[in-house]
């Protein structure tokens, strides 16, 4: 599958861009002309227009453009475009940041604590900013102490009504909120999530979990309504080993006297977190890192504590893949490593020379860390394919990052992305760089290895992990590549072009 490009000129118009902009986003969706006329109530002549930039745009039917195509269209003008000048080799040493999911995770956590707590390792990244947005605007004192360090003082009174809609329709995250917030109110709301555009994501998981020790979650056409009953110990066999679920699980039955265990729980790098955390803040937990957790709750926490998050293994995956994609040599600090034990596994199989340098624990004294040193390698595709499962399963988020480094393998490697509908779909957008993919369905891929990257423009996918994949791909694809619309990946990377670009990327940064 193969898109139109953006045109080359950099002189083009606004009106031309959006208009490009706009025929990008709708042969990604698979949409015909007349298809896309008939969504937007208009005459099928006007879409060629549309498209060519020979039509001007109201507000208003960008509007109406945005709720068609899934995807905002009139924040094009503010949006932030990646230069990337390929075929540079990396080298030197880059540090593993501190995580995304734990951030998210422990913000909302520590509302359970009616003292101030200090998070230390907290990553600056546009996800946890929409978080902190979302606790403020309902009375949450957040104060940044250092670049990674932050206090939070909950309130005397959480105020519901003032919540930052705006922020929270962001992030798919405000949901967890509600395992911490229905100890502080009878009831509330929550605006729907959103987040990444990956098909369907309900939140049946939560929901079934939940209404067992007392809480009743109703789904509206706008927002999550959030009663309860008797709160209540429980034994909850999770609908699916989600991570958010089992973390909203886990901070509404640390502060139930009582014991309540999770089964089937997800024993992922995000929920051990937030188990280290609680357990930081007096609520003991058996099972950790295992599918079956016990939480020992207790009546109230009221502590002033620090903790520290640990680093991010998704991050460490992203460069492993780049390094591999640039044929590079690369030191590649504080990676969790049990959280990458089956990536390597499948890497080493692969053909990939790497050598462990040096293990450790990190800040939290819990997550254990090492450095890795990576070298080229020439690399063979596996026979079997390659796919996520839940902890201790290869990531889900670390899958994606396999693509490109199929791309390098000789041989042919077949990818299932069986958890999200629509995710595996974006990979096709490597062929726009010379890759071989083939989409056999929503889910699976065909990667024909051993193709050479050439540079291209590509418009970010509405996902941050296909959207970094394009990111790397292009490091590798010797000449000049425009990655337009870089939202999605500023969501989950801390100043990334900065960082790749001190180990030996060539990334401009345009605004």
């Amino acid at each position: 599958m193969r898109y139109t490009f953006w045109m080359e000129k950099e002189t083009q118009t606004e009106q031309q861009k959006i208009g490009y902009f706009i025929k990008e986003l709708r042969e990604r969706r698979g949409m015909t002309q007349e298809e896309f006329a008939r969504e937007l109530n208009t005459s099928q002549s006007s879409v060629p227009r549309m498209e060519k930039g020979e039509q001007n745009f109201t507000t208003e039917l960008l509007t109406k453009i945005s709720n068609v195509l899934e995807h905002k269209i009139v924040t094009i003008k503010d949006s932030i475009d990646f230069q990337v000048n390929g075929g540079k080799k990396l080298s030197g040493t880059i540090k593993t940041n501190f995580s995304k999911n734990g951030s998210v995770g422990l913000l909302c956590a520590s509302l359970l604590n009616k003292g101030t707590t200090t998070l230390h390792g907290i990553a600056r990244i546009e996800e946890v900013n929409r978080v902190i947005e979302i606790l403020e605007s309902i009375g949450v004192q957040i104060k940044w102490q250092d670049k990674n360090t932050v206090t939070i003082t909950p309130p005397k009174k959480f105020n519901l009504e003032n919540i930052n809609v705006e922020s929270a329709i962001k992030t798919r995250s405000v949901v967890l909120l509600i395992g911490p917030l229905i100890h502080m109110l009878p009831s509330f709301s929550l605006p729907h999530a959103q987040g990444c555009n990956l098909g369907k994501r309900t939140i049946a998981a939560h929901t079934y979990a939940l209404e067992e020790i007392g809480v009743k979650i109703k789904i509206s056409a706008q927002s999550y309504e959030i009663t309860k009953t008797k709160l209540k110990t429980a034994d909850i066999v999770m609908y699916e080993s989600g991570d958010t679920a089992c973390e909203n699980v886990l901070t509404t039955s640390a502060l139930i006297e009582g014991d309540t265990t999770i089964s089937f729980a997800s024993a992922n790098y995000m929920v051990q977190e937030v188990c280290f955390f609680l357990e930081a803040l007096g609520v003991k937990i058996d099972g950790i890192g295992t599918s079956t957790l016990v939480i020992h709750g207790v009546k109230e926490i009221n502590k002033d504590m620090e903790y520290w998050n640990s680093e991010d293994p998704i991050e460490s995956m992203m460069f492993i893949s780049a390094c591999i994609v640039t044929d590079s040599k690369l030191i590649i600090t504080r990676c969790p490593i049990d959280f990458l034990a089956l990536e390597f596994e499948k890497l080493k199989r692969m053909n990939l020379k790497y050598k462990i340098l040096k293990r450790y624990y990190s800040y939290n004294n819990r997550t254990k860390l090492a450095d890795i040193e990576i070298f080229p390698s020439k690399l063979k595709a596996l026979n079997d394919k390659i796919h996520s499962n839940p902890y201790p399963g290869i990531n889900i988020d670390n899958l994606p990052f396999f693509v490109p480094i199929a791309i390098k393998a000789k041989g042919q490697t077949m990818i299932h992305d069986w958890v999200y509908e629509n995710r595996a779909i974006y990979f096709t957008e490597l062929n726009r760089l010379g890759a071989n993919i083939t989409l056999a369905d929503p889910h699976r891929v065909y990667i024909q290895g051993g193709t050479p990257l050439k540079p291209a423009q590509v418009v970010c996918p509405p996902a941050l992990r296909p959207s970094m994949v394009i990111f790397i791909s292009m490091l590798g694809a010797p000449g000049v590549s425009i990655l337009r619309n870089v939202y999605m990946i500023s969501r989950g990377y801390e100043e990334i072009a900065q960082r790749l670009n001190s180990i030996g990327a060539d990334i401009k940064i345009l605004k």
